[in-house]
C-alpha cells in the first residue's frame, strides 16, 4: 500500500497544474512513443500554458553562438496555482482530495479543524502553494526544511503553517532567491493501492480529443513509453459525439479495474474530465496518477491541465484565476495593454512590430558587438496609448541605456507610432539615447512629426544604421 500527500515529486514550473507533474511535459512523451512506434500518434498542443523555454532551428545569428534566442525565451502564459486547479476540478465534480485554502496561521488550524470535524479526514498534507516544483525538497530562508508536510492534528497544521507562511522557499526550480509563500493549501492525505495514469489531449491525427491510459502511473509517462510501450492505450473521441462508453469501458478494463461497480466509476471519473477538457477549451487534461485506495474509489489525485489561449476571451473564468505574482511584472504590465514582451539581459531596449522583426533587430544589434535588452512586438494594430505604455516598459529596466524603435509600417501606421514616441517621451522625460527607424505606411508623416517635435532623437535610414547608432550611442 502506497501513502501520497499528492506533492511527494516536482511539478512543472508555471505550468496550469493542480499537484504535482513530471518535469517534462506531455509533448516530450508523445516524441518518445513516437520514436518507439507505439500505438500513440504525434499529439500536437497548439498552447502549452507554461512559463517554459522552447527550442528551435532557426538559422539567424543568434543561432551561431550570439548566446540568445528569441524564439527560446521565456513566454507569458497563464499560471494556476495549485489550489486553483483544484477548485476548476471541484466545479466539474471530478473526485479528488477534499482541501481548504490559508493565508494566516489561525486560518490554517481552522481549515484542518473543518476537514476533521466535517469530513472525518485524520491526516492532511501541507502543502506550499508557489508556481515551481521540488516543493518537498525546498528550503525556507529561515532554514525550515520541506515545502510539503504531512500533519495529524491543528495545532501541527498551524506550528507548520507559521514556520512557511510570509517566508520564501527555494526549490531546484525557485531560483537561488526563493518565492514568497503567502499561500497553502490543507489538503486530505489519502492511502492509495494502485497508481494509474489517464490523460485527454488534442491529437492531429485523431483531429480531435484522444484519450490515453496506462496501468503504470505515478512516475514519468516517458519512461513507461520507453520501457514498456504496450502498457499504453488510446481511444480518440468523436468531439461532435463526445465519450463513447464502449471506449471508456475498453480503457478501464485495461486500468484492471475487475468488477462492474470500479469500472463505472472509472468511466464516470473519465467523462468528467472530458467534459472539463471541452468546456474549458483545454488542450491537454493529465492525470498521473489516476488512483484507487483500498476501499476501491476512484481519485484524480495529481493533475496538470494546459489550456488554448485563443480562447481566453470565452474562459474569463479560468483565466481569471490565472496568478502572475511570480511574473516579471514588466510582461504582466504588457500583457495588460496587449503587448508582446519578454525581458532579456542587455541594455539596448527594442521596440519593434512583429515578431520577425524583432528577431531581425536583436540578431542585428548583436552583430554589431550589442546587446538587446529585451523583446517588445508592438504588433500591427498599436495605439499611440500601446506605444507609450511600450516606451514605460522599456525605461522600467534599469539596465536600458538606449532605445531603439524599428517600425516597419503596413497596418501599423509610421505616424501613429512617431506621435505615441513623442508622447512618451515628453511624459517620461526621457533622457537615454532614442534611435528610430521608420519605413512604410505614412512613414514621411511620421519623420515629419518627428522632425517637429523638438525631441532628441537619432534617425536611422536602414536596419543597420540603427542597429549601428544603437551601440555607438551607449558607448
Amino acid at each position: 500500500m502506497l501513502r501520497r500527500a499528492s506533492a511527494s515529486r516536482s511539478s512543472i514550473v508555471g505550468s496550469a497544474q493542480y499537484g504535482v507533474m513530471p518535469t517534462r511535459s506531455i509533448s516530450s512523451f508523445i516524441a518518445a512513443t513516437s520514436a518507439t512506434r507505439t500505438c500513440l500518434p504525434f499529439v500536437g498542443v497548439t498552447a502549452t500554458h507554461t512559463s517554459s523555454w522552447s527550442s528551435t532551428n532557426s538559422t539567424s545569428v543568434f543561432a551561431q553562438g550570439w548566446g540568445y534566442s528569441p524564439a527560446s525565451m521565456q513566454q507569458r502564459d497563464l499560471n494556476l496555482q495549485e489550489f486553483s486547479s483544484k477548485a476548476l476540478m471541484d466545479r466539474f465534480g471530478i473526485r479528488k482530495q477534499n482541501w481548504r485554502l490559508a493565508t494566516t496561521p489561525e486560518e490554517a488550524e481552522q481549515a484542518t479543524k473543518e476537514l476533521g470535524m466535517k469530513l472525518g479526514v485524520k491526516e492532511v498534507v501541507v502543502k506550499a502553494q508557489i508556481l515551481a516544483g521540488g516543493r518537498g525538497k525546498g528550503t525556507f530562508d529561515n532554514g525550515f526544511k520541506g515545502g510539503v508536510h504531512l500533519a495529524h492534528s491543528p495545532s501541527q497544521v498551524r506550528d507548520l503553517a507559521a514556520k512557511m507562511l510570509g517566508n520564501k522557499l527555494t526549490t531546484k526550480q525557485t531560483g537561488p532567491d526563493g518565492v514568497l509563500v503567502n499561500k497553502l493549501m490543507i489538503a486530505q492525505s489519502i492511502d492509495l493501492k494502485r497508481e494509474l495514469y489517464f490523460a485527454i489531449l488534442m491529437d492531429r491525427q485523431a483531429k480531435g480529443p484522444v484519450m490515453i491510459a496506462s496501468p503504470k502511473g505515478g512516475v514519468d509517462i516517458e519512461q513507461v513509453a520507453e520501457e514498456t510501450p504496450d502498457l499504453i492505450f488510446k481511444e480518440p473521441v468523436d468531439i461532435f459525439k463526445g465519450v463513447d462508453p464502449a471506449a471508456t469501458r475498453r480503457l478501464a478494463e485495461k486500468l484492471g479495474f475487475d468488477s462492474e461497480e470500479k469500472i463505472a466509476d472509472a468511466q464516470e471519473q473519465m467523462k468528467k474530465l472530458y467534459e472539463l477538457f471541452i468546456k474549458t477549451d483545454a488542450t491537454q487534461v493529465e492525470i498521473n496518477p489516476l488512483a484507487e485506495t483500498p476501499d476501491g474509489s476512484i481519485y484524480c489525485v495529481d493533475a496538470k491541465i494546459n489550456f488554448d489561449d485563443n480562447a481566453a476571451f470565452r474562459q474569463k473564468s479560468v483565466f481569471d484565476m490565472g496568478d502572475t505574482s511570480e511574473d516579471d511584472p514588466r510582461e504582466v504590465a504588457a500583457t495588460k495593454v496587449g503587448l508582446n514582451y519578454v525581458g532579456m539581459d542587455g541594455n539596448i531596449g527594442c521596440m519593434v512590430n512583429g515578431a520577425g522583426l524583432a528577431m531581425a533587430t536583436m540578431d542585428i544589434i548583436k552583430l554589431y558587438k550589442g546587446s538587446p535588452a529585451n523583446f517588445l512586438d508592438v504588433g500591427g494594430g498599436a495605439t499611440e496609448e500601446q506605444v507609450t505604455e511600450a516606451f514605460k516598459i522599456l525605461t522600467y529596466d534599469p539596465k536600458v541605456k538606449a532605445i531603439l524603435v524599428n517600425i516597419f509600417g503596413g497596418i501599423m501606421r509610421c505616424d501613429v507610432i512617431a506621435q505615441g514616441i513623442i508622447n512618451a517621451a515628453k511624459t517620461l522625460q526621457l533622457s537615454i539615447p532614442l534611435i528610430v527607424r521608420l519605413e512604410g505606411t505614412n512613414v514621411e508623416k511620421g519623420k515629419k512629426l518627428l522632425e517637429d517635435s523638438g525631441l532628441a532623437v537619432i534617425t536611422a535610414s536602414n536596419l543597420d544604421d540603427a542597429a549601428q547608432k544603437a551601440v555607438k550611442a551607449i558607448q
